[in-house]
């Protein structure tokens, strides 16, 4: 029997992998997307698959599907700062609404849930590396709190409708990811840095460029997820790559790959920015058998050759 899987947010940057993928796995996949931050670009390729259906909807309003489905993936929300603090409400909303109706759909379909939620959850961490027993450090009024809570509240109502209603859930708490399809707008230091670099502006490091990010190719996080849907784990599993770098040097490398003479020029760190950002990831590697493969050199390489075509 072909499974049949409902992605939601699925003509996003992380969604749209997955859509590729479960179609490769042999599932029927129903896209659905209300366009805020994703793209058509993303799927358009897909358009004639007899394995795809796109359905342009707002997930935070009644979500009806026809026919059985054996797995829901809700990956709908604005993930970039940039986005997010455009989209203050609409970020609550999809966090708050929109899951409670995907698991609502989860639960009279008696679908598998996997909700995409995300290092933001630990905030400015006072612990390090992040395992997924930290319980995190979020202001919950400042700025990046509307996302920060929005997926925090998700994962909590995703275990009330595991322990109240017997939903099968996962929750993959997602690190940074790169790689194509990322949007050149999307305002975190990836697609800024490559823009800036490839454009020959000055590379804009917020703070002292010493704060650090863990970054992750996208096919190694896609096969994470799909080895956490596919596992019997409930409970948050950490999935991102451990190799942590700063921002500074990062900046240095995107200049080094690009052979760019842009300068990088420092400007006020945002607020509650993370300083340190680093997944724990024993339990992946113990239950799912899952580590990132991909180096970030050679990441950024193909991610440069998307990029090159678009800027």
């Amino acid at each position: 029997m072909v499974k049949r899987t409902l992605i939601t947010g699925g003509a996003g940057f992380l969604g749209s992998h997955i859509c590729d993928r479960l179609i490769a796995e042999g599932h029927f996949v129903i896209c659905m997307d209300n366009l805020i931050t994703g793209n058509m670009d993303n799927i358009a390729h897909l358009f004639g698959n007899d394995n795809f259906k796109f359905i342009k909807h707002d997930v935070t309003e009644y979500i009806y599907v026809e026919g059985e489905l054996d797995f829901i993936l809700h990956f709908a929300s604005p993930a970039s700062p940039i986005d997010y603090l455009k989209l203050p409400i609409q970020t609550l909303k999809v966090g708050s609404l929109g899951t409670h109706k995907a698991l609502g759909l989860a639960k009279a379909k008696k679908a598998t849930f996997l909700l995409a939620s995300t290092s933001e959850c630990y905030g400015d961490p006072l612990a390090h590396p992040q395992s997924e027993d930290y319980w995190g450090n979020v202001n919950p009024v400042g700025p990046r709190g509307v996302y920060d809570e929005a997926k925090r509240f998700a994962e909590a109502i995703t275990m009330a409708y595991h322990r109240y209603h017997g939903v099968e859930t996962r929750i993959a708490r997602i690190f940074n990811t790169y790689g194509p399809k990322m949007r050149l707008d999307d305002g975190r230091a990836l697609p800024a840095f490559i823009c800036q670099a490839l454009r020959r502006e000055e590379l804009t490091v917020f703070g002292d460029g010493l704060q650090t990010r863990s970054f992750c190719y996208v096919s190694d996080l896609i096969e994470g997820i799909y080895r956490l849907l596919m596992s019997d784990e409930i409970l948050p599993v950490n999935l991102g790559n451990p190799s942590e770098i700063t921002i500074l040097d990062f900046a240095e490398k995107i200049l080094e790959l690009t052979g760019s003479k842009s300068k990088i020029t420092f400007k006020t760190l945002p607020e509650d920015d993370p300083k340190i950002r680093q997944p724990e990831i024993s339990k992946a590697k113990k239950l799912l058998n899952w580590e990132p493969k991909i180096s970030l050199d050679e990441g950024l390489k193909i991610t440069l050759e998307y990029f090159k075509e678009r800027v």
